[in-house]
């Protein structure tokens, strides 16, 4: 075996380690850790504990400030004019279930083993290390940019708000390439702050984004109560222009599935809260209570958002960008004040969702430090502050960087399809936990059930997009969706569960994750093409910084005995030392 730390410590031997990159690869990459082993001996490579501190009123208020953001101002607008009407109201309600249905595969691995890690921790335990960083790798970047994004968007909204211009806040440099050329020193002020905040405490992060989202959420409901006050009751059946569809469904239902496909993306930012168990103090309470009561507040909040919206407006004179404050903005009747609110509204809810996003990624890059794929300066946490402030100063610098020149629609091309799959990819880990247990039993049928369920499930969502309408689409649909069925109840009355939650689990298994495998495929079947050219793009960046790094830093970290080879070791996840803190 090599010395520890032997392929990095010169440069044959780095050429040396690229030459045994094959059997490295087949050691390292399938290797699993254990719910015991992240509990223990890879948080303690953080040095320092992170303090559990959190309620669970804490959690909802992350959750809630991750996922109302100013987004929903304009996916709102867009989704109705454009495939909903105003059934919006309904593909919300649908959209909510759908991202509920992923919070509970979150909360059961969240409860099981809380630790900091999220997506990328329970990928580890389930489908090796190659696995994990693939989507921990797509996450942090996804995180990086929405971030860069979101605070990008910031300066138009507070400018809105206070009735200043645009382009007094950026400046143009004539050197640098369109799209790259106006420098937003706001957008970086924004990040910077906010990066001082999350490295400070995160019981003070906590309570900040608890203000902000308490202002937010005053603003939502004054916009929700001025929907239903000036609006009418006739816009929810009537167009405005007599030659549109009308109806309380104009599109069909198939408009209703395209909208909730479009509004989902406003339900992205609960994951982040997943990386907070290991901040929890009562993660068996606390944990469910949170995740799951966040997802359902917003959906409750959206429903009525939709609501007050389509009352306010006929669905077709609706502005697809700024519906709502477009409905008032240039008013001559004295209401155009409610557009400045808006901006204002606006304004708190980037704050909280860069807030809640930026603690998020950097509790992500702490743990995939500690997992040492990457160098093990990110997993370190301080000791006066336990917070991990190396991952949280290096990410929010980045951020900073990027926001600084990259114009917004350039950002937004980029974003969505990593977080989809990172929800697709744990309730597959949820189903595959509970049925498998390496060394005893064959993880081929459960592996066959999830391989048939997704092919299944792409076929419905190709024939939903492809197909051509007529009497043949919906029974092709119908037939996809039976032989999901099918699939679902032969492997539930074939293949026992092996492993009960003993804490907190999903309820009818296999049936919630497997109808959340199929909506996050036909959601990322609704994404466009440049989504998934970003996708292919930092995937095979991914692999080439896994091939020629990460696994020979964790093939030396094994040789070290730092790390287990272990492609299922099981026996000592059934007797998992459960911390105080942990315990009912």
């Amino acid at each position: 075996m090599e010395t520890p730390s032997s392929s990095f410590s010169s440069f044959p031997s780095y050429l040396r380690a690229l030459a045994q990159t094959p059997a490295r690869l087949a050691r390292r990459a399938p290797s699993v850790s254990s719910p015991y082993d992240e509990l223990s001996r890879v948080k303690a490579r953080s040095g320092s504990d992170m303090q559990r501190t959190l309620r669970w009123y804490d959690l909802i208020g992350l959750g809630i400030g991750g996922m109302v953001g100013a987004g929903v101002f304009v996916t709102t607008g867009r989704a109705s004019r454009l495939y909903a009407g105003p059934a919006i109201v309904i593909s919300y309600a649908i959209a909510g279930i759908c991202a509920l249905l992923s919070a509970f595969c979150y909360t059961e691995f969240a409860v099981h083993m809380p630790v900091a890690g999220g997506a990328f921790s329970y990928l580890r335990i389930t489908f090796g290390e190659f696995a994990a960083f693939l989507t921990g790798a797509n996450l942090i970047m996804e995180y990086v940019i929405s971030n860069a994004a979101v605070a990008r968007g910031f300066t138009p909204y507070l400018s809105a708000a206070i009735g200043v211009s645009t382009e007094k806040w950026r400046f143009t440099v004539a050197g640098l390439p369109k799209g790259f050329n106006e420098l937003d020193l706001l957008a970086v002020a924004v990040v910077l702050i906010l990066t001082l905040v999350i490295c400070y405490r995160t019981r003070e992060s906590s309570v900040v984004n608890i203000v902000l989202t308490t202002l937010h959420i005053i603003f939502v409901i004054f916009v929700i109560m001025m929907g239903f006050w000036r609006g009418n009751w006739k816009n929810f059946t009537r167009p405005g222009n007599p030659d549109h569809p009308s109806g309380f469904f104009p599109y069909g239902s198939s408009g209703v599935f395209n909208g909730a496909a479009m509004v989902y993306l406003s339900y992205i930012g609960y994951d982040a809260v997943s990386t907070m168990a290991e901040e929890v103090r009562n993660p068996v309470k606390d944990i469910p209570i949170g995740v799951t009561g966040s997802v359902i507040v917003v959906t409750i909040l959206y429903c009525l958002m939709a609501a007050s919206m389509s009352k306010l407006l006929p669905y077709d004179m609706i502005d697809a960008e700024a519906p709502f404050s477009a409905a008032f903005d240039g008013r001559s009747d004295g209401w155009e004040w409610v557009s400045r609110v808006i901006g204002v509204g606006a304004s708190f809810g980037i704050l909280t969702s860069l807030l809640v996003a930026m603690l998020g990624q950097a509790r992500y890059m702490c743990v995939i430090g500690r997992s040492t794929v990457v160098p093990a300066w990110f997993a370190r946490v301080h000791p006066k502050t336990s917070t991990p402030v190396n991952a949280s100063a290096f990410l929010g610098i980045f951020t900073a960087a990027i926001a600084l020149f990259t114009d917004l629609n350039i950002l937004l091309n980029l974003v969505s399809i990593g977080t989809l799959f990172v929800f697709y990819m744990v309730a597959n880990a949820v189903i595959y936990r509970r049925y498998v247990v390496i060394g005893t039993t064959k993880p081929w049928p459960t592996l066959s059930f999830l391989c048939l369920l997704s092919l299944t499930s792409l076929l419905f969502t190709l024939s939903w997009h492809f197909a051509p309408s007529g009497s043949s689409k919906p029974f092709l649909l119908g037939l996809c969706v039976g032989i999901a069925a099918a699939i679902s109840l032969i492997f539930h009355f074939t293949v026992p569960q092996v492993r009960k939650p003993e804490f907190w689990g999903v309820p009818f298994m296999p049936w919630l994750p497997s109808i959340s495998i199929f909506l996050n495929i036909f959601l990322l079947g609704s994404l466009d093409g440049p989504s998934y050219v970003r996708f292919g793009f930092f995937s095979a960046l991914a692999v080439l910084v896994y091939v020629l790094y990460s696994v020979h830093a964790s093939f030396d970290a094994e040789a070290d005995g730092t790390l287990d080879q272990k492609n299922g070791e099981v026996m000592r996840e059934s007797v998992v030392s459960e911390e105080p803190s942990h315990k009912v």
